[in-house]
């Protein structure tokens, strides 16, 4: 079994970066980490916005998100956390608001799983540009705040000795 980035102490056997010797410890797993998001969202400034401008739905939310939460009795905190994990993904891409359409991302759950994070259009090419292979997404949300972390994970190499 081949240790994984992260694990271990820089230096150690098992860790990413050098060893004493200097250059790349041969056997380790390089490059998996492309970048990391965390955004919060306040959930009742996310309802006001949404009471003075009902339409603004249909633009930051993918219709697949707004189905699943119509069934819901109060929507709004499970907006507030997949707009917090739109946010959360442009961060670990490293790009701002208007790199991407916020449609171009979204996510989506499928009982009994995990929520999923998926993408299409400029973020898709942005995320194959940076050689994001996979998403991990964690949400959270109370009454009052929403959090969203994402993990974007490049191909993972094996370096050669």
């Amino acid at each position: 079994m081949r240790p994984v980035v992260g694990s271990g102490i820089a230096g150690q056997p098992g860790a990413q970066g050098t060893g004493a010797g200097g250059g790349v410890v041969a056997g380790t797993l390089v490059g998996a980490i492309a970048g990391v998001g965390l955004d919060a969202v306040a959930v009742e400034r996310l309802r006001a916005l949404l009471a003075r401008r009902p339409a603004v739905a249909d633009r930051l939310f993918h219709p697949a998100e707004l189905a699943y939460v119509a069934r819901q009795h109060d929507p709004v905190p499970s907006l507030a956390v997949r707009f917090a994990a739109k946010e959360a993904a442009m961060k670990a891409l490293g790009v701002g608001l208007g790199a991407f359409g916020f449609q171009e991302v979204w996510v989506e759950r499928v009982a009994p799983g995990p929520p999923a994070l998926h993408l299409a259009g400029r973020a898709a090419k942005l995320a194959a540009h940076r050689r994001v292979a996979q998403w991990h997404l964690s949400l959270s949300h109370t009454a009052e705040l929403a959090l969203a972390l994402v993990v974007a994970e490049r191909g993972v190499q094996e370096v050669s000795g």
